[in-house]
């Protein structure tokens, strides 16, 4: 008997090893090892982070060359003084990876296609080996050796970026395995070695974020249900209201190149009425990021000093993408946020100027047809003749279980995203080689490292002139008092709509021929208006310019920041505060006293005639408590898809949305009226009766959301910010806050304004900044969302550029970190 409890105990017991040593499989996802996990020596408390917790120490690496200081103010933010540049980077590669290690890795394991080994095939829904074998059939890791190739070519770069690795690395290896950052002890793995490939790729993933938006393939299929009329209706170039970011006349040209459009044009791309078969889902990033910046000059300030405002639309997550930072060493003394991952401060400002970025929004990625011998894909025909395709295997890691292969072809426009083993979003079952401006070699970083110690305009416009890829609308101040904006990025010359739809690739014929000048790409510099401002808006008057400009602008956001910037003298930064964070809706103040022109409200209920009530007189406000809001966007979307939906819906596949400024202009020039009746229908509907309609449709979604205590607007649209990894308890969800698509304070659902920066250039620059999110990554420290009430407020911090004697002396510093050699 007392062998028999021996053998029993003995089976528990290695039981309960294997279950503690293992992670085991719950609901579809991976457990961490419980054992390691809930250890007290190894585990997720050695990640609770005491709340007076200070942050000194005395550090040397061989590595080093002088001595640098680093002061952590009352809100973790570093203020770094070093002897040299290259200490101040790797200083920065140090504190990245202290505070944000895991977020950093995890980035570039999604950039490059690698989540399938962290993460295993899928988990809780989501499927990461497709998500990986887009990125790597997208071209990330091929876009990223080019740079990477174009970033060692540039000694500035080069020596930042191999200073900055060996300091990430150089926390790295401090690390016991009890140190990990608590992400890594949940998933099961440890961090790898910092390497300036992993650099390359976070910056292609913010190309990607930010240029890698097209609808190629949707305009294709939208195109074979709608006329040209129709279509030109529905997807105009730009809107006619449409405020451009440049407003001072082109130069003239002499010798202006004129793309040449292909003389089989009308037949193999103008193609309408063909049919095709069903669509897959596609990965895209947001439609909306985007931003807003401005800059007022000195004559329309109550300083006399030039205003500077920055606030770039991201998606939101925690931990945040942005790390607050100042970096001050001889060449330079500069205070920002930078990414995690890579030596830079993005957005922010020195002692003599400040600058802030807005996304061009322009479309910079094609698709052309491949025509190959056989299904190797080894050659393919272009231009009359059988071409060598180089060839890539991408090998993608899956957890526990063999590798996947992807076999690409290289091509002259670049890899074949799509083939019969990967099929294309429309099935087809043919080849499409993506073409897309960030495969190109390079050199975004060196632009920024330029930026940050720039002393005055001439500076501005020689560090901008090598940004490529994602295209950006920088705003410039100095303490001269200048104040510029010019659109910096590589964009090829366009005939009409080319590159809208999908392109033969048999020839060089519809390949881009040039690239756009420099010269037609001006700086907008001290304008007599006394202001300069971009929101995504079209980048030049289209009437004029010479080239097409495919992209996705946006009217409201820019034409609003105008109206107020224009009529605005005295302006202070509290005004501008007030302006960054405003909830006005120029799109409702448009749209519903046009709705209401149509609607026949006589055989309206109780509750319809109630709400109809509330938006008539609701103030065009967007805030947080804001009913108005919450029918006015649920009725603009109702009306949209009454009026085109059924002409839209004659395909199963999906199709490019109509947007909201074309309706209103279409209704304003009664085309409208040409999609009002419904096709699918024997009566005749016209636009009253589809507003009308519209309005009544969504009465039962508000009778719900009033039962349900979410009427009011932030409750409605419920925005919050994810952790990473959409761990709730990691997340900060159901905020309190207004805002919204169209409008300046654009905070939609998990998507907004990721930092806001105003900067006024006195002689003692007077700054304030704020991001939702805070400076450690650790969700066990008080200071990893401790700003998200402040943003959420629409509250700020005066941020400092402190001279290191000042910092010293500050009496609420959290700590002080000494590197030398």
């Amino acid at each position: 008997m007392r062998i028999t409890g021996c053998i029993i105990a003995a089976i528990i017991t290695v039981v309960l090893i294997y279950f503690l040593d293992n992670q085991q499989t719950l609901n579809g996802s991976k457990t961490p090892r419980f054992g390691f996990f809930l250890s007290p020596q190894t585990g997720f408390w050695q990640n609770a982070e005491p709340a007076n917790e200070q942050f000194n120490g005395n550090l040397n690496f061989p590595q080093l060359n002088g001595k640098t200081q680093v002061y952590f103010d009352e809100r973790l933010v570093p203020h770094v003084y070093a002897d040299n540049e290259n200490d101040a980077w790797f200083v920065q590669g140090y504190l990245h990876a202290k505070f944000r290690l895991w977020q950093m890795e995890f980035q570039t394991y999604a950039a490059g296609g690698r989540l399938s080994e962290i993460m295993g095939d899928s988990s809780n829904g989501t499927n990461f080996l497709k998500i990986d074998k887009f990125f790597r059939r997208l071209g990330m890791v091929y876009a990223a050796e080019n740079t990477l190739h174009a970033m060692e070519k540039d000694q500035l770069v080069k020596s930042a970026c191999d200073a900055y690795t060996a300091g990430v690395n150089a926390y790295i290896n401090s690390l016991d395995e009890k140190d990990y950052p608590l992400e890594y002890k949940l998933l099961n793995y440890k961090p790898e070695q910092w390497t300036n490939m992993k650099s390359a790729l976070l910056i292609k993933y913010m190309a990607y974020d930010l240029a890698g938006y097209e609808q190629d393939f949707e305009k294709t299929n939208a195109k074979t249900i709608l006329t040209r009329k129709q279509y030109e209706q529905l997807f105009p170039y730009v809107e006619d209201s449409m405020q451009s970011v440049i407003t001072d006349p082109l130069p003239k040209l002499k010798d202006l190149f004129i793309p040449k459009m292909p003389s089989d044009a009308d037949s193999l791309y103008f193609n309408y009425k063909t049919g095709i078969a069903p669509l897959n889902p596609a990965i895209k990033p947001d439609k909306d990021n985007g931003s807003n910046n401005w800059a007022v000059a000195g004559s329309k300030t109550k300083s006399g000093r030039p205003i500077l405002c920055s606030d770039p639309h991201l998606g939101l997550n925690l931990p945040s993408l942005w790390y607050e930072i100042q970096l001050s060493t001889p060449g330079f003394n500069t205070y920002g946020v930078s990414l995690a991952g890579a030596p830079n401060i993005l957005i922010g400002f020195n002692d003599n100027c400040a600058w802030g970025l807005t996304n061009a929004e322009r479309d910079v990625r094609d698709y052309y047809e491949i025509k190959f011998r056989d299904s190797t894909m080894q050659e393919y025909w272009f231009n009359n003749e059988w071409r060598k395709a180089a060839m890539r295997d991408e090998i993608i890691k899956i957890k526990n279980k063999p590798s996947d292969t992807e076999h690409i072809a290289i091509t002259v426009f670049g890899p074949v995203m799509y083939d019969p083993h990967y099929p294309d979003k429309l099935h087809t079952n043919k080849y499409y080689a993506c073409h897309w401006q960030a495969h190109q070699e390079s050199d975004e970083l060196g632009c920024i490292l330029k930026l940050i110690r720039a002393k005055n305009y001439n500076d501005y416009l020689n560090a901008i002139s090598t940004f490529n890829c994602p295209g950006q609308n920088f705003v410039f101040v100095d303490k001269a008092g200048d104040i510029a904006i010019r659109q910096a990025g590589k964009f090829p010359a366009l005939w009409y709509r080319q590159g809208d739809f999908l392109m033969p690739g048999t020839d060089s014929s519809y390949a881009w021929q040039a690239y756009i000048s420099d010269s037609l790409e001006p700086a907008m510099h001290n304008p007599e208006r006394g202001f300069v401002s971009s929101a995504n808006q079209s980048p030049y008057d289209v009437k004029t310019y010479p080239y097409y400009m495919p992209g996705t602008f946006f009217l409201y956001r820019g034409w609003i920041i105008n109206r107020y910037l224009s009529s605005m003298q005295n302006i202070t930064t509290d005004d501008m505060q007030k302006l960054q964070t405003s909830d006005y809706n120029l799109l409702a103040e448009k749209a519903v006293p046009l709705f209401l022109k149509f609607i026949t409200s006589s055989k309206f209920d109780q509750a319809e005639s109630q709400y109809l009530q509330t938006v008539s007189s609701w103030n065009f406000v967007s805030d947080a408590s804001s009913v108005g809001a919450t029918i006015f966007s649920l009725w603009m979307d109702s009306v949209i898809s009454k009026v085109y939906g059924d002409e839209l819906h004659q395909s199963s596949l999906p199709v490019p949305s109509v947007d909201p400024p074309t309706l209103i202009k279409n209704i304003l020039k009664d085309s409208a009226s040409l999609f009002a009746d419904n096709i699918n229908t024997p009566g005749h509907e016209t636009l009253n009766d589809d507003i009308t309609d519209a309005f009544k449709s969504i009465v039962p979604v508000l009778e719900k959301a009033k039962q349900d205590s979410t009427l009011e607007w932030a409750k409605f649209k419920d925005g919050g910010i994810n952790h990473l990894l959409k761990i709730p308890a990691f997340s900060r969800l159901h905020l309190n806050a207004g805002g919204g698509e169209n409008i300046i304070n654009a905070f939609k659902k998990t998507h907004g304004p990721s930092w806001r920066m105003i900067v006024e250039l006195t002689d003692d620059i007077n700054a304030y900044g704020v991001y939702p999110g805070g400076q450690s990554g650790n969700p066990g420290s008080k200071y990893y969302d401790d700003f998200v009430d402040t943003w959420t407020a629409n509250k700020y911090y005066h941020i400092h550029l402190y001279n290191e004697e000042a910092m010293a002396t500050q009496k609420n510093n959290l700590g002080r970190m000494t590197f030398a050699k």
